[in-house]
C-alpha cells in the first residue's frame, strides 16, 4: 500500500486539513468536561426543587448554580461547535458554501453563549 503523504507532513504528523490532532483533542477534552459537569448540573438543579420558577430562579441566581450551569453550556457550545464544523468539513465540498456554514457555525454557538450569560447576569442581579 502506498502512502501519499508528502515527507513535510510526515515529520510534522500534520493529516491532510493541516490541523493535526488538535482538533481532535480539543473535542475529546471538551466531551470529557460535559462528561464530568452534566451530572453535577442535573443533581444540583434536582435538589434545588426546579420545577418550581421560584426554586429555579433561585438556583440560577446563585453563586454555585450559575457557575455550574455557565460551565455546562460552555463546554456543550464548544462541543457543538467543533463536532458542526467536522460535518461541514467533510460532507460540504463547494469553498463557498462551506465558508459561510463555518461562520453561521461560529456565530450561532457564540450569539447562544452570550444569551447564556446575558440570561444569568439578569437573573443573578
Amino acid at each position: 500500500m502506498s502512502d501519499y503523504r508528502t515527507p513535510t507532513s510526515k515529520v510534522r504528523g500534520l493529516g491532510a486539513s493541516g490541523h493535526g490532532a488538535g482538533h481532535w483533542i480539543a473535542h475529546r477534552v471538551s466531551s470529557v468536561a460535559m462528561f464530568l459537569l452534566a451530572p453535577v448540573f442535573v443533581w444540583m438543579l434536582a435538589m434545588s426543587g426546579a420545577p418550581e420558577p421560584a426554586a429555579t430562579r433561585e438556583f440560577l441566581a446563585s453563586p454555585a448554580g450559575a457557575i455550574v450551569t455557565l460551565l455546562t453550556l460552555t463546554a456543550a457550545f464548544y462541543h457543538m461547535r467543533m463536532g458542526m464544523q467536522v460535518v461541514i468539513e467533510d460532507y460540504i465540498h463547494k469553498a463557498g458554501m462551506k465558508f459561510t456554514l463555518l461562520i453561521g457555525n461560529t456565530l450561532l454557538t457564540a450569539g447562544l453563549w452570550l444569551a447564556t450569560v446575558f440570561c444569568l447576569v439578569k437573573i443573578a442581579l
